[in-house]
């Protein structure tokens, strides 16, 4: 199990969010917490962005690092998917 710790900047996101997107991204968050790879809306990014995942949650985006040594999910922007790779 792992444990999942937004950046300033995704907490904020997730408390502009609307009601029926905080609940999906619950379900999301508690998803990456069970197992952080194994789910079809992840895909680990490429090039610059190598180090993160993404989740896909409707027409937003979880951009998030794994620590397996601490087993921490490191979520660092939650962002529509038209700004999410800028």
């Amino acid at each position: 199990m792992y444990q999942v710790s937004l950046s300033e900047d995704a907490q904020r996101a997730f408390e502009k969010a609307q009601a029926p997107l905080q609940r999906r991204l619950d379900r999301c968050f508690a998803l990456l917490a069970a197992e952080p790879r194994q789910h079809p809306n992840i895909r680990r990014l490429k090039g610059e962005l190598a180090a993160y995942h993404r989740y896909r949650v409707g027409d937003w985006r979880v951009l998030y690092r794994i620590d397996e040594v601490q087993k921490i999910v490191w979520v660092a922007a939650i962002e529509h998917r038209r700004e999410a790779y800028r």
